[in-house]
């Protein structure tokens, strides 16, 4: 019994498809899309935007003194500021640049 599933065991499993072939990273034929550049220049604005945002929000933070807690946004406010702009990023650009680019520009924040 033993010797039987050893036997099985060397047996190798025949596959009824063939992989591809590894494609290019980025190809000639991409450089010359509009698509390419529209995704670009969505992403770039968008981190722009992210970024003027969440910076403003933290340097008011900072700028707030003990007397003007009331006054300023606090530190969930800039938890908020973080996460509403991540959410904006994503849901304005997938449309665009499509859900990859967005999810790692998320990954990498």
């Amino acid at each position: 019994m033993v010797k039987e599933m050893s036997m099985a065991g060397e047996h190798q499993a025949v596959k009824d498809y063939e992989d591809p072939p590894p494609a290019p990273l980025l190809g000639v034929e991409e450089l010359r899309r509009w698509a390419l550049y529209r995704a670009l220049i969505a992403e770039f604005i968008a981190t722009l935007l992210f970024l003027y945002v969440t910076i403003a929000t933290v340097i008011g933070y900072k700028r707030q003194s003990q007397a003007e807690q009331c006054n300023g946004v606090g530190l969930l406010g800039v938890a908020w500021s973080f996460g509403g702009m991540i959410f904006v990023l994503v849901y304005c650009t997938a449309g665009i640049s499509g859900p990859s680019l967005s999810a790692l520009c998320i990954i990498n924040i």
